[in-house]
C-alpha cells in the first residue's frame, strides 16, 4: 500500500476525513495532528498546539510544551523546538500494524531539521501512512512530501469528500 496523502484547500474537509478514518482504521494510531484555537489570546493571536493522533479532544492538553505557533491572518512566531521534539517522537513511536497520522504538514515546520528527517524517513518506511498536506506549492518541503515514490495523492473537495473517504476506506481496511 502507498502512503496516502490528502491535499486540498484550507477547510475542505481534510482533518474530518483523517479523523473518520481513523475510527474505522481497526488498528493503532501513532502520529500527530494539530489544533488552533478558536479563541485568541491577549495579544489578538490563535495558539496552534500538536497532540498525539490517538488522543481524543477531551484527553488533549495545552500548555506551552505542545504549542508549535501563534498566528493571526498569518504565522508569527514558529516553535521549531517543539516540531523537532514531540513532532518527531510522536512519528518514530510508531510500530509496524498501525498507521502514522500527520495532520497536517505545512509551512511552518519548515525549518524544523529534526522533524523533516522524521517525516522523510517514515515516508521512506513501512508503515503506513496517512496525511493532511498543506495546498502550498510554494514550499519545497511540501513538495517533496507530495512528489514521493512510496505516496499517493488524492485531493480532497466539497463535492468528493464522501466518496474519497469511501476509496480510501477500502484501500486501509483491506
Amino acid at each position: 500500500m502507498k502512503h496516502i496523502l490528502i491535499c486540498g484547500a484550507k477547510g475542505v474537509g481534510k482533518s474530518t476525513l483523517i479523523r473518520r478514518l481513523c475510527m474505522d482504521a481497526n488498528a493503532p494510531i501513532y502520529g500527530y495532528c494539530t489544533k488552533m484555537l478558536s479563541t485568541a489570546d491577549a495579544d489578538g493571536l490563535f495558539p496552534i498546539y500538536i497532540h498525539p493522533a490517538r488522543q481524543t479532544e477531551a484527553e488533549r492538553t495545552y500548555g506551552s510544551a505542545n504549542l508549535i505557533g501563534l498566528c493571526d491572518i498569518c504565522i508569527r512566531d514558529v516553535y521549531t523546538n517543539v516540531f523537532n521534539t514531540l513532532g518527531a517522537e510522536y512519528i518514530t513511536a510508531a510500530k509496524p500494524g498501525g498507521y502514522i497520522i500527520m495532520d497536517e504538514l505545512g509551512f511552518m515546520e519548515k525549518d524544523a531539521e529534526k522533524f523533516k528527517r522524521a517525516v522523510f524517513n517514515a515516508l521512506d518506511g513501512n508503515i503506513p501512512i496517512i496525511a493532511a498536506v498543506k495546498a502550498r506549492y510554494d514550499v519545497d518541503f511540501l513538495n517533496r512530501i507530495r512528489a514521493h515514490e512510496k505516496a499517493q495523492l488524492y485531493t480532497i473537495t466539497p463535492e468528493n469528500r464522501d466518496a474519497l473517504y469511501a476509496e480510501i476506506l477500502g484501500i486501509i481496511t483491506r
